[in-house]
């Protein structure tokens, strides 16, 4: 047991980075950054250095990186903090796939890029824009998902609605959320479907996978006069998607928090989520099971007042929640966890701490344990959910 906490202990305070990658982070790397971990206990991480996109393997959980390969060696603008940031997913047969945004040259706008590596991440093809439309307007906060038979999907927002209407001289609130898939490994993909209109212009899309192996989104949608709640949409290849609302805080906000919520689905289909809301004046984090339609089920208030950016994953009827709270001391990680599937947590601990910013967490689950990916300073760490302070 002491040997146990020891190494629990040392990745929590141990950054996972050579000398040189550090210096290199902290120099030259923004602070977006995703993470996953794959069946035989390999850290992926996706980062990037100045005009490069860089993907990172560790065989010790953070520890050393055994692996660093660029995968765009010809450089290009890369949209990599906050809410969007350059993404990794894992396919059945070791296949790895990223996608980020790629600025252009008017304010605010952005296409979607994807490459992919079939060789473990020692080499990724060049980067393809995954959309048709190629109009200089928003193409931007991209998510990435493998569903149950291994096609992609791949979400963004978008405003080539909101051009047209503007155009028209027609209203029209925020932007549209729209998405693509390929069915081929990544070497290419359907025309983007739509997913809805007027949603969030800046919040982060939420894919997860559901029991079926179906991909379901959950995301910062506009009901009525700028209400900022969330709906819920299934995104299947070859059809068009159904989209519910699936949350009814009645946040009004005539703008983009810049603050998009998390989904976790597990074993028996209940959706998992956790997303902000500030309505009338009060921010705080809620959990709750979505029910799309209706009002999530078991909704519980995680955190208030500087709590932000929170992100959860489940395993069985265990259920994790990590999130940002600021104070006058700094940054801290903190965590909440349920061991009956979501009925009740926790009380909030914080399991690591930093006086400057840090990108937002990320959980990563292995062999039934969670960890947080996080980096702060741009210092990729893995902390353990076990991680005393």
């Amino acid at each position: 047991m002491n040997a146990m906490r020891a190494m629990l202990l040392a990745l929590a305070l141990t950054p996972a980075a050579h000398a040189h990658d550090m210096a290199a982070m902290a120099n030259e790397a923004p602070l977006g950054f995703d993470a996953t971990i794959d069946n035989a206990g390999h850290l992926w991480v996706v980062d990037t250095v100045g005009e490069h996109v860089r993907v990172r393997r560790s065989d010790d959980m953070g520890r050393e990186f055994a692996l660093s390969t660029i995968v765009n060696p010809t450089g290009e603008p890369i949209y990599a903090e906050g809410e969007n940031r350059p993404k990794i997913a894992l396919g059945s047969k070791g296949e790895l796939y990223v996608t980020w945004s790629q600025p252009r040259k008017a304010p605010w706008t952005g296409f979607v890029r994807f490459s992919r590596s079939l060789d473990n991440g020692a080499h990724f093809d060049p980067p393809k824009t995954v959309h048709t439309d190629k109009a200089e307007i928003t193409h931007r906060f991209d998510s990435l998902a493998v569903d149950g038979k291994g096609n992609l999907i791949v979400a963004w927002i978008d405003k080539r609605d909101l051009e047209a209407a503007t155009k028209a001289h027609k209203p029209y609130l925020g932007a549209a959320t729209y998405y693509s898939w390929s069915t081929d490994r990544g070497a290419s993909f359907a025309p983007e479907q739509k997913i809805t209109d007027q949603s969030c212009e800046c919040c982060r899309i939420a894919l997860a996978r559901a029991p079926d192996g179906s991909i379901d989104a959950f995301f910062r949608a506009i009901y009525g006069d700028n209400i900022r709640d969330h709906a819920f949409a299934t995104l299947p290849v070859g059809s068009k998607p159904a989209v519910a609302r699936a949350t009814f805080t009645q946040w009004h906000i005539e703008g983009c928090p810049h603050h998009g919520p998390s989904l976790a689905i597990d074993s028996t289909g209940t959706r998992h989520a956790v997303w902000f809301s500030a309505a009338g004046g009060k921010p705080e984090i809620t959990y709750g099971q979505l029910q799309p339609g209706k009002p999530p089920v078991h909704a519980f208030t995680v955190a208030g007042n500087g709590a932000s950016h929170a992100d959860l994953a489940v395993d069985g009827k265990h259920v994790w929640i990590a999130w940002h709270q600021m104070s006058a001391d700094g940054l801290a990680l903190m965590l909440r966890e349920s061991n009956d599937g979501g009925a009740t947590f926790s009380e909030p601990r914080a399991i690591a701490n930093t006086a400057g910013p840090s990108g937002w967490p990320k959980l990563v689950l292995h062999d039934h344990r969670a960890f947080v990916a996080w980096n702060p300073g741009g210092q990729f760490r893995l902390v353990p959910t076990e991680a005393l302070q």
